[in-house]
């Protein structure tokens, strides 16, 4: 069997849309014959250290992310109609310095762009974007949504 890797996981702190433990995670990973495995919580990375830690002990590689909701406009702007709405983003760091960028991201989701979820814009992803690794989501991305809209011409865009 080839090399698999889950890089889209969530765990108990996903709230309403994870069911995994943490602790279990990276057993069943092994028992599978996987060499690593991602987190990629909801906003969140609450579970990142135990994540870490639990890997670690069963010699599974831990792939630290998140999926982050990326404001419409501005992670500043507020209003009910248009800034409700957000895409998923997956971010991975690929090393140190990208876990601390995304640990800033994260916060500053919390602390400047909360909305409705702790939401992130393009110019702060921007900024600190270095040692990240982004991938496409689920099917509330913008590239996967402009899928399902049929407007193809958007979604070669978002890439």
């Amino acid at each position: 069997m080839p090399d698999f890797v889950h890089l889209h996981v969530h765990s108990e702190f996903s709230l309403l849309d994870g069911a995994n433990r943490i602790k279990d995670l990276p057993v069943r990973a092994k028992e599978l014959g996987m060499k690593a495995i991602a987190i990629t919580d909801h906003g969140v990375m609450y579970g990142t250290i135990d994540f870490y830690k639990a890997c670690k002990k069963e010699g599974i590689k831990p792939i630290i992310g998140c999926e982050v909701y990326v404001a419409p406009r501005s992670r500043f702007d507020k209003d009910g109609q248009i800034d409700k709405e957000y895409n998923h983003l997956i971010l991975l760091a690929k090393d140190n310095k990208g876990y601390k960028n995304l640990s800033k991201l994260v916060s500053i989701g919390f602390v400047d762009g909360y909305y409705y979820k702790p939401r992130i814009d393009l110019e702060v992803l921007e900024k600190y974007h270095e040692g990240l690794i982004a991938l496409s989501a689920c099917l509330a991305g913008s590239v996967n949504r402009a899928i399902l809209e049929r407007k193809h011409g958007k979604s070669k865009s978002k890439c």
